[in-house]
C-alpha cells in the first residue's frame, strides 16, 4: 500500500513537469517565424499551418539563374514543377528596380503553399535561410502560416577567421560558410598573414609559402615564448599549412553560392615578422629575426606589397582588400637611414606619418585596381587616406571620428566583439587570451549611437566579430569559441535596434545552439551558463565601504573603473578587467584609506586578476600597514605572490592579512609585475 501511494504522489508531482515538456515539443514541432535569429523586421502571422508533404515539395523558380544549384544540396527535397500552380514552394526573382545589394525578400506560408519573392537571388537565398531556421534544417514539417518581410539594416556583416596564428584546413572554413549563410551573415575575413604564419601561395615569391608557412612549434605560446623561428615544410618539426590558389578558388565560389563575400588580409606594415624572416632585405636592419615591420624608406617594399597585391587581387573578386596596419611598433624605422631620408624627402614629421605615407601610397594601388582598402583604425594615424574603410576595433570612437570625417567605418569593437575573449566563468571554459564577453554582452553592442546625425549614419558600413587563435590550437576550439556569440554579431546587423530584446533572442539562440549541433557543430552550452563573477553580483558590505582613498600613486586613466571611489565603492569586478569595475595601472598600487576616525580593524585584503595573454600579472607583494594619525604606519602583514607567471589561465588572488588593532588609516602597496608594459589590476580593498 505504501509503495502504491508514494508512486501516487510521484506521478502527481511528475505531471506539471510531462505537460510543460509536451508544451515544449509543441512548439518545436511546429516552425515559427518568432524563432529565427536574426530576428525579421516585419512579420505577420495567421492561422493554420502548413505542412510539408513527406516525399519532398515540388518547387518552381523564376529568375533563379544561380541559385537552383544550391537548392539541390539544401537538405528540404525538392523536386521541380513546371507550372507554378502545381507548386508547394514557389521562388520568383523578379530583378525589378533592384540593386545587386538588394537582399530583401518576402515570405508567405499560407495552408496550401510557401511563395517566396524577391528583386535578386540574394534576397531569395536569405528566405531559404529562414526556411531552414524554421524546419530546424529540415527535421520540422508543420510550419505556422505566416508573412515575413525582411531586408538588413547594415550592408557589411562579418565574420573573422585567423588562419594564420593555426592554419584552418579548407574543409573547416567551407563549414562556416554554411553557418554564415543560416545567419545571413555576408563577409567572410581571412587573417592570412601575420607573425605566426603565411598563408597564401604567392607564386612571385614561393619562399613564403616554402619556409614561412612553418614553424616547429604547434602551440603559438611554446613559439612565441621560445626563439619564435620558422622552418621549411620538410622539417620533422614543421607545423602550418597554407591555401593554394586552387583552394581559394574553391573556397571562394562555395562562398559565392552561398552569397558571401570572402575577404583577404594582408598584413602590413607590421606582424610582418614571418615575410622579414624570409626575405630579411625588407626590413631596416635586413637581417632576418630582428624587424616586425616592413621598411618603408625600402622602394623594395613596395615593390614586393604590389606584386603580393596584384596576385591577391586576381584571386579574390571582393570589392574589399584588408591590409591590416595595426600595432605595428615604428621602431626599427627612428633609426633607419632610409626611413629617415623617407621622412625627409616627403616632409614627414614623425614615425606616424611614416605610416600614413605608406598607407596612402598603398590605397593608389589598391584603388587603381578597381577595390577599396580595408585597415584597422591605426591607419588613421598621421592622417587617414580618403577613400579606405575604418575597420574600429579599439572601440567606437575611431570607427565614429572616421565616418565625421567622411570616411565609412565597420564597427568591430573589441570590449563585444572579440569572440576569443572567454564566454564564461574561465575555471570552466578553455584557456582564452583573456577578457569576458557573454552572449548578453555582445548581444548589447549598439553600433550607432544616438548622438550620430543621419547624414553622418550613412557612413557606417556594417559591423564583424573577430577570433584571434593564439590560444586557440583546434578547430572544435575555434568552432566553439564563434557560436552561439556569432548570432547576437548577426542580429545586430540584420535587425533593427528598436527590434532587440535579449531574453527572446536567448531562448531563438537555445534553439538554433540545438539545431547547429544536430548538424555537427561544436558549440557552447548556453543552457548551462555559469554567468559573470558571483563576486561581482551583489554589493559588497565592509567597514571601509565609502570611505575616503588617497592615491599615493595615481590609477591609469585608461581603466580608472569608477575613479577615486573604485577601491571602496562595494562593488566587485566580474571576470573581466575591461569590465569597468577593475582598477588598472602600469606602476605599483599605493592608496591609503581614510575610516574617517581610529576605529578596531581586524582584517585587510584586496583582490588581484592575472591574464597573461592581456599582459596582465599578479603582484609580486602586497605590503599592508596601518596608522592612527596617517603619518606613523606600522607594517601589520604582507602577502606574496604564489601564482605562476608562466600560466595561460586567468587567475584571482587575494592578498590579505589579519591583524588585532586600531587604525583610522590603511595603506595597502601592491609591488607590480616587473616587466616592462605589465598592468596590475584590483577591484575592491575590504576592511573589517
Amino acid at each position: 500500500m505504501y509503495r502504491l501511494l508514494f508512486s501516487f504522489v510521484l506521478a502527481l508531482l511528475a505531471m506539471p513537469m510531462m505537460a510543460s515538456r509536451a508544451d515544449s515539443t509543441a512548439v518545436a514541432a511546429t516552425g515559427s517565424p518568432c524563432d529565427i535569429i536574426p530576428v525579421p523586421q516585419q512579420v505577420k502571422t495567421g492561422n493554420g499551418t502548413y505542412t510539408l508533404p513527406d516525399d519532398g515539395c515540388d518547387l518552381y523558380t523564376k529568375g533563379c539563374n544561380t541559385l537552383n544549384g544550391y537548392i539541390a544540396t539544401m537538405p528540404l527535397q525538392f523536386r521541380t514543377a513546371d507550372k507554378k500552380a502545381a507548386a508547394d514552394v514557389v521562388i520568383e526573382v523578379s530583378g525589378k528596380k533592384a540593386s545587386e545589394q538588394d537582399e530583401s525578400y518576402t515570405m508567405t506560408i499560407s495552408a496550401d503553399k510557401i511563395a517566396i519573392e524577391a528583386p535578386t537571388e540574394t534576397g531569395a537565398f536569405y528566405a531559404l535561410q529562414s526556411l531552414l531556421q524554421m524546419t530546424r534544417n529540415g527535421t520540422v514539417k508543420q510550419l505556422e502560416c505566416c508573412t515575413i518581410a525582411d531586408s538588413p539594416r547594415l550592408a557589411y556583416r562579418g565574420l573573422h577567421f585567423d588562419v594564420s596564428r593555426h592554419f584552418r584546413p579548407k574543409e573547416f572554413l567551407l563549414k562556416q560558410l554554411d553557418a554564415m549563410a543560416l545567419l545571413k551573415l555576408n563577409m567572410m575575413h581571412l587573417h592570412l598573414t601575420d607573425a605566426a604564419g603565411w598563408r597564401l601561395q604567392i607564386d612571385r615569391y614561393p619562399r613564403l609559402t616554402e619556409f614561412a608557412a612553418w614553424r616547429p612549434y604547434k602551440r603559438w605560446e611554446d613559439w612565441w615564448n621560445g626563439d619564435r623561428s620558422y622552418c621549411t615544410q620538410d622539417d620533422p618539426r614543421a607545423y602550418g599549412g597554407f591555401y593554394t590558389k586552387d583552394d581559394i578558388r574553391e573556397i571562394v565560389e562555395y562562398a559565392r553560392a552561398r552569397h558571401i563575400t570572402v575577404i583577404p588580409e594582408i598584413e602590413m606594415p607590421g606582424h610582418s615578422e614571418e615575410v622579414l624572416a624570409a626575405y630579411p632585405e625588407l626590413s631596416c636592419s635586413g637581417e632576418p629575426y630582428r624587424n616586425g615591420d616592413f621598411c618603408i624608406g625600402n622602394e623594395a617594399t613596395f615593390t614586393f606589397l604590389e606584386n603580393v597585391l596584384a596576385e591577391v587581387i586576381d584571386l579574390f573578386p571582393s570589392q574589399y582588400i584588408h591590409i591590416g596596419g595595426d600595432e605595428a611598433s615604428k621602431e626599427g624605422w627612428k633609426t633607419c637611414p632610409r626611413c629617415k631620408q623617407r621622412m625627409e624627402q616627403e616632409g614627414l614629421a614623425d614615425v606616424d606619418e611614416l605610416q600614413s605615407y605608406m598607407i596612402h601610397r598603398i590605397e593608389r594601388y589598391v584603388e587603381s585596381k578597381g577595390r577599396t582598402m580595408v585597415g584597422f583604425d591605426e591607419i588613421m594615424q598621421g592622417g587617414l587616406a580618403p577613400g579606405a574603410v575604418v575597420m574600429s576595433w579599439r572601440g567606437s570612437e575611431p570607427g565614429l571620428e572616421a565616418m565625421r570625417q567622411g570616411n565609412r567605418a565597420i564597427m568591430n569593437p573589441n570590449a563585444y566583439y572579440y569572440l576569443d575573449y572567454t564566454q564564461d566563468a574561465p575555471f570552466k571554459e578553455p584557456v582564452s587570451i583573456g577578457g569576458y564577453i557573454p552572449l548578453e554582452k555582445a548581444y548589447s553592442f549598439e553600433p550607432l549611437p544616438d548622438s550620430i546625425p543621419a547624414d553622418l549614419a550613412k557612413n557606417l558600413l556594417g559591423v564583424q566579430a573577430n577570433v584571434w587563435c593564439e590560444y586557440i590550437t583546434d578547430d572544435s576550439h575555434a568552432e566553439y569559441m564563434y557560436y552561439p556569440r556569432t548570432f547576437a554579431v548577426a542580429e545586430t546587423g540584420w535587425s533593427q535596434a528598436s527590434q532587440k530584446n535579449y531574453p527572446d533572442f536567448r531562448r531563438r539562440a537555445l534553439l538554433l545552439v540545438e539545431q547547429l549541433r544536430s548538424m555537427g557543430y561544436n558549440t557552447f552550452d548556453l543552457a548551462n551558463e555559469y554567468g559573470d563573477r558571483k563576486e561581482s553580483q551583489q554589493p559588497l558590505e565592509h567597514l571601509g565601504k565609502g570611505c575616503r582613498v588617497i592615491y599615493n600613486l595615481p590609477y591609469s586613466r585608461q581603466y580608472p573603473a569608477a575613479g577615486d571611489s573604485a577601491l571602496t565603492d562595494g562593488v566587485c569586478g566580474g571576470w573581466t578587467y575591461g569590465d569597468n569595475r577593475w582598477q588598472g595601472t602600469m606602476r605599483d598600487f599605493d592608496v591609503t584609506v581614510d575610516l574617517g576616525s581610529v576605529q578596531p580593524v581586524r582584517y585587510v585584503g584586496a583582490t588581484f586578476l592575472q591574464s597573461v595573454g592581456a599582459w596582465v600579472y599578479m603582484p609580486r607583494r602586497v605590503d599592508i600597514y596601518l596608522s592612527e594619525d596617517g603619518e606613523n604606519f606600522t607594517l601589520a602583514g604582507q602577502a606574496w605572490c604564489d601564482v605562476p607567471d608562466t600560466s595561460a589561465e586567468i587567475r584571482y588572488k587575494v592578498y590579505s592579512t589579519l591583524c588585532h588593532t586600531q587604525a583610522r588609516y590603511v595603506r595597502l602597496h601592491a609591488i607590480k609585475y616587473p616587466k616592462r608594459g605589465a598592468w596590475l589590476f584590483t577591484d575592491e580593498i575590504v576592511i573589517n
